[in-house]
């Protein structure tokens, strides 16, 4: 960020002194040392970055560009409050009202807020229009009557279009990626889609009285049920909903019933006509299935009611204030989503209190199926209006992305690579970009040759550091330190470093393990997770141990995971040096998730919990009856932001002595963001 840079040259040459001004012995040695400062953070050193940048300072105290580059270190290592008061002081010498100044300003402000704003959501975020996906440009028809949206990991999102008959997958962007029509005789009047615990999706077909189930790419594959009154046969299939045990539910609309098939489409029972104390469906439309509960919503009646899963009727989820409930879906925080008319609306399933997110404010609203994506917003499927609408909190919108270059590769200048880092003010990474969402400029113009490299949203290829806990009390627990991490070298992603969090920790380098970074053997792992006594101390370092982990994850997969295995107890000496919200920085920061595998019938700490809220990771116990490598295996869904870009750079090097500077901007649909920071090119 060259908030103190030396001045251009025209032309674009670039003087010797560019990035700190100056000729003097001090001004000499501050740009050594600055180099070293950026090449190390590059490397991700940021403890060798910080001793370099406070190094120049030394020589250039309250040299801004200085100062940034030093809060960008401390930020990374998870000492936020410091980085800030970097920032702080950098703030104060710039020009105010600058480009670079607001960028600053903006950057402080985010970190400050969302320090505290990890929440999905809080109870007063209203939901506006950021922008829409029309089904007609001109005279182009591109879909009709949108019924219903299933976000995807990836941040794209199947829509069924009723009145086109077809299956759309559209991105980020709004732009069709594919479309599935179905078999040979096509869908008939698709209505809504659901995905399986296996990945296979069901969409329902109104008109086709069945439901079509299709693979994960929507080819077509085989149909559920039939046309008619009888067991298993449906009229007018329109809502479905997939519980925790993967059994389908079907809203049976023209027989005003709900009907439920097995992971395989084997018909099982059906229920919600009158009888038992319910007085039956006059109109049945959303519904949704979770934690042995069904609930069902019924648009004339406007209510919702609650079933279990065997059809028993429970009672009335919500019995006032509705419009007209169509879709319920389950929001991330564990409340439904519904579609009502032309709001949407959440409820609360323990307290049935219903907040109202947002309206949709075309006369023709008419919503019939919402859902929130992987980007914190809701796409919400306008029937009425041949549109997909996208709603995201006032506030987002407000406060742009957050865009963070994380390093800048130079070593074929000059052809430069950029990798950086996408976020909300909430910390959540942006997914589904591509290169439309991207400028990079130098000096203010805009780069030649400009490349989308990668996506770490698409990326398969994950990593894992285990991280041993080597108390006094898990000593009992050696078998089961083996058993655990047999299990976690027997999952999808590679596993990168063994740490033994005793009280000195280090990497494990015995047996048959092999160098650092390399694919550990399980004969070896078995033996060095069960530990030497030696290794076990009641002074065992829990921050250090996980500091050591996270570092090795560092220059490897953008998807990444620290597995802390342990008797969840984390003893006196667990924060002494880092604390647990530096922990918790340090690991968002870089985008690793941390998970734990809790040893015997303990209970996880509340800190260990907190770290695996913060960073969306989950808390488990060895002996679960699935094991813990499916949840490991989910760590290729983990969403990511990260982004690499490459382009050609036009500037002078002055013989690789000069800074030279580069800055990103990032759009996505109302929201953007930029960052601006620099690089050395090599030495000629």
């Amino acid at each position: 960020m060259p908030l103190c840079l030396g001045a251009q040259q025209p032309g674009g040459a670039s003087p010797a002194s560019a990035g700190i001004g100056g000729t003097d012995r001090d001004a000499l040695y501050a740009r050594d040392e600055f180099r070293l400062g950026v090449q190390a953070y590059n490397r991700y050193a940021f403890n060798e970055a910080i001793l370099s940048f406070e190094r120049a300072l030394a020589y250039r105290p309250g040299e801004a560009l200085l100062l940034d580059w030093l809060g960008r270190a401390y930020y990374r290592s998870g000492l936020e409050d410091i980085a800030l008061r970097q920032w702080q002081s950098a703030l104060g010498t710039g020009a105010p009202g600058s480009r670079e100044t607001m960028l600053l300003q903006s950057r402080i402000e985010t970190v400050r807020n969302r320090r505290s704003l990890f929440s999905l959501i809080d109870e007063d975020t209203r939901y506006v229009e950021a922008g829409h996906f029309p089904g007609r440009y001109d005279a182009i028809i591109a879909f009709r009557q949108p019924s219903a949206v299933l976000p995807l990991e990836d941040g794209t999102a199947w829509v069924a279009a009723y009145g086109s008959n077809e299956l759309l997958q559209i991105d980020v962007n709004g732009i069709i990626r594919q479309r599935r029509r179905g078999p040979i005789q096509g869908f008939d009047r698709p209505y809504d889609i659901a995905q399986g615990l296996d990945g296979k999706l069901f969409l329902s077909e109104y008109r086709g009285g069945r439901i079509s189930v299709l693979n994960k790419d929507g080819e077509w594959l085989y149909y559920i049920g039939s046309k008619g009154l009888q067991e298993g046969q449906l009229v007018g299939p329109q809502n479905l909903a997939v519980d925790d045990e993967g059994y389908l539910y079907v809203v049976d609309y023209g027989n005003r019933r709900i009907s439920k098939f097995d992971p395989d489409g084997t018909y099982i029972l059906s229920f919600g006509l009158k009888g038992g104390g319910f007085p039956g469906m006059l109109s049945p439309t959303g519904i949704a299935a979770r934690d042995g509960r069904v609930y069902v919503a019924d648009g004339v009646a406007k209510q919702i009611y609650t079933f279990d899963g065997n059809g028993r009727y429970l009672g009335v989820l919500v019995a006032e204030g509705l419009l007209g409930p169509e879709s319920l879906r389950f929001f991330p925080d564990g409340r439904l989503l519904a579609a009502d008319t032309n709001r949407i609306i959440l409820i609360d399933v323990n307290s049935s209190i219903v907040v109202e997110l947002g309206r949709a404010g075309n006369s023709k609203v008419r919503i019939t199926g919402a859902g929130a994506d992987r980007n914190g917003n809701i796409l919400a499927a306008n029937f009425g209006s041949d549109e997909v609408l996208v709603m995201t909190p006032i506030d987002e919108i407000a406060a742009g992305l957050f865009v963070q270059i994380d390093r800048v590769v130079a070593d074929n200048f000059p052809q430069v690579v950029v990798e950086l880092q996408v976020q909300d003010r909430k910390r959540r990474p942006l997914v589904g970009l591509d290169a439309r969402n991207f400028l990079l400029s130098e000096n203010g113009v805009t780069v030649g040759g400009q490349d989308f490299l990668y996506a770490g949203y698409r990326a398969a290829d994950t990593d894992i550091a285990v991280l041993l806990e080597r108390s006094a009390g898990s000593m009992q627990f050696q078998d089961d330190l083996a058993a655990a991490v047999r299990d976690i070298s027997a999952a999808k992603s590679r596993m990168v470093s063994l740490v033994s969090a005793g009280e000195q920790p280090f990497r494990e380098r015995a047996g048959t393990l092999g160098a650092p970074g390399e694919v550990l053997s399980p004969s070896g792992l078995a033996v060095v997770a069960r530990g030497k006594a030696a290794s076990y101390s009641p002074r065992w370092r829990f921050d250090m141990g996980l500091r050591l982990a996270a570092t090795d994850l560092l220059s490897g997969a953008k998807k990444r995971a620290v597995v802390y295995v342990g008797t969840g107890t984390l003893g006196g000496l667990a924060f002494d040096r880092y604390g647990l919200s530096e922990l918790a920085a340090y690991l968002t920061n870089n985008g690793i998730v941390f998970h734990a595998v809790i040893l015997g019938p303990n209970q996880a700490d509340q800190d260990i919990q907190h770290l695996c809220n913060q960073t969306g990771g989950s808390v488990m116990p060895l002996y679960r009856p699935e094991g813990v490598g499916p949840v490991l295996d989910r760590l290729e869904l983990t969403s990511s932001g990260s982004y690499m870009l490459s382009y050609r750079s036009q500037l002078s090097t002055d013989f690789g002595k000069a800074y030279l500077p580069v800055e990103a901007e990032v759009y996505l649909l109302k929201r953007s963001g930029r960052d601006s920071t620099g690089y050395f090119p090599p030495m000629e």
